[in-house]
């Protein structure tokens, strides 16, 4: 993972190199039936609870774990040795016991000299209700049978393509009782000083069911169905790195592999860093400094709120299974999982991961703005000679984009808050991982900033708005303002206040995100006090 290693060793057999050549080699390759293999093997486990049996060869988390390395280990024979497994222990009390292990596995990039790892994950753990109960059927086939299968059945079909950089595949351990094994990756990763530019991570990713509950950003309510849509979550707003990462995913979806697709997906580009009141394993790796995001199906099986009474819906429950026998043969006929819906999410990981591994390096840029025009300045040291400019508004994805051979780019002033970002693009017509986003400074004719005649703080709209599940309240503050006390404030249409935020007031563009639960409808208003005074007001539409 460091690049420590003869490039020459790991060849593929057969060179597939080509961007288009990927794309059509991951669509035809990802298979339904595998994946539906990997699930009925991990549903033998019975009970993967990281607290759960390591001795026994056919239950618990220790024949899983080892199942999942011989896997890897025999993809890796299967392609001359291309696909290197190993384990990462890591000590900690989970459940009553010390020891664990994630396992992983290391495709090498064919040049050491291009900047970056990509990793792709999930966790491995299931859990019922009972957070430590080691005896009780935990199958977890949508939380995560699902994510490990989409891993696992990624190192097969990627394992076949030659790419740049290197390839991370991880099941990890502990994500049921605190992300315990994706914080001891990370913190390895980072001390290691493994260069991880995106990590993808997995996490219910194969159900298209909706419960009669679900973490919001909810789906529409039970047994409703939705096999076309996967949501990417994301921490973060502005300049965000993660927001970025899913953007570059929904991008690439969009234009190498969506026209080939025989079912399109919608790629949504979710606010939230995670459901409300939930968590996942890409969250370690944010707080390490990496850019990460989150997979998960567009419809959710409950919110794990296994301690109310009320609670029927599976998830983190002994119902948790592949499907059940509807016609009493002893066969499933109804499955919870949909493989072919799991295939074509693994088709949108692979084409992301092989459009980042075999892309050009990420350009830098500097952004001013006149009345009229936006000019953008490439930093290109690598001279690719072909770039392309992202410009975003009200939305959590870019509302134009621009494809210029210039390093100086001028375009028509969009209104109202702007942000800009870019990337370059290799010969073979790849985008490289997108810059930082700008948010311009205003400059006058001979390009010197203008003074400002800018309040002190200019309260912006929301974005998304109007919106369904949560949305990002920014502010602007133009100049210091030491020693005040500002907050966020959001109130309903008789005045009644529903929601308040303290905040600091930083100089530049300042976010809070801001959760209002499902199933509310209306216009409401948000206003920004500083030391109790009301500066600016604005209003926001709940629309779901």
């Amino acid at each position: 993972m460091l690049g420590n290693y003869s490039p020459a060793v790991y060849q593929p057999t057969f060179s597939i190199d080509q961007p288009d050549d990927m794309v059509a080699h991951i669509l035809a390759n990802i298979s339904p039936d595998s994946l539906k293999s990997y699930l009925l093997k991990l549903s033998s486990f019975e009970n993967r609870n990281s607290g759960s049996d390591t001795t026994s060869s056919t239950t618990g988390i220790g024949a899983a774990r080892r199942w999942v390395y011989q896997r890897f280990q025999q993809i890796g024979l299967e392609n001359n040795g291309r696909l290197v497994p190993s384990y990462l222990q890591f000590d900690t009390d989970i459940c009553g016991m010390g020891q664990h292990r994630n396992i992983f596995a290391v495709l090498p990039g064919l040049d050491t000299s291009a900047n970056g790892v990509i990793l792709v994950e999930a966790h491995i753990d299931s859990r019922c209700a009972g957070l430590c109960d080691l005896d009780c059927p935990a199958h977890g086939m949508e939380d995560n049978g699902s994510g490990t299968a989409l891993v696992l059945e990624l190192a097969r079909v990627m394992s076949q393509l030659a790419l740049d950089r290197t390839v991370v595949f991880v099941a990890t351990i502990g994500e049921e009782q605190g992300l315990l094994g994706a914080d001891a990756f990370a913190k390895y990763a980072k001390n290691a000083g493994i260069p991880l530019i995106a990590v993808l991570n997995n996490d219910v990713i194969g159900g298209i069911i909706c419960g009669q509950t679900s973490s919001q950003p909810s789906c529409p309510g039970l047994n409703e169905i939705d096999s076309t849509q996967v949501r990417l979550f994301s921490q973060g707003g502005f300049n965000s790195r993660h927001k970025q990462l899913a953007r570059f995913i929904k991008l690439q979806y969009h234009e190498e592999m969506q026209p080939l697709a025989a079912v399109p997906m919608l790629v949504s580009i979710m606010t939230p860093e995670d459901r409300t009141g939930r968590g996942g394993d890409h969250i370690p790796f944010r707080e390490q400094g990496f850019a990460a995001m989150r997979f998960t199906s567009a419809n959710e099986h409950g919110n794990a709120d296994v301690g109310n009474s009320n609670y029927h819906d599976r998830q983190h429950t002994s119902a948790d299974v592949l499907g059940v026998d509807t016609d009493g043969d002893s066969a499933i006929d109804s499955f919870f999982v949909d493989f072919n819906y799991l295939a074509r999410n693994s088709a949108i990981n692979g084409n992301a991961i092989a459009m980042a591994a075999i892309g050009p390096e990420p350009v830098d840029l500097t952004v001013n703005k006149s009345t009229d025009s936006v000019f953008v300045d490439i930093s290109d040291p690598n001279g690719y000679g072909l770039y392309r400019v992202f410009v975003r508004s009200s939305t959590n994805d870019f509302d134009s984009l621009f494809t210029t051979p210039l390093t100086h780019f001028v375009f028509k002033r969009p209104t109202g808050t702007f942000f800009v970002s870019a990337a370059s693009v290799d010969a073979d017509g790849v985008e490289s991982l997108f810059s930082k986003e700008i948010n311009p400074p205003t400059v006058n004719a001979t390009g010197e900033a203008e003074p400002t005649s800018l309040p002190a703080i200019e309260l912006l709209q929301n974005r998304p708005n109007p919106f369904d599940e949560a949305t990002m309240i920014s502010f602007l503050v133009n100049r210091e303002l030491p020693n005040r006390k500002a907050q966020i404030l959001v109130v309903d249409a008789a005045g009644k206040t529903i929601w308040q935020q303290d905040v600091q007031l930083k100089l530049g563009m300042n976010e809070v995100l801001y959760e209002h639960g499902y199933n509310v409808r209306g216009v409401f208003a948000y206003s920004i006090l500083v030391d109790g005074k009301i500066v600016g007001t604005k209003e926001m539409v709940f629309a779901n």
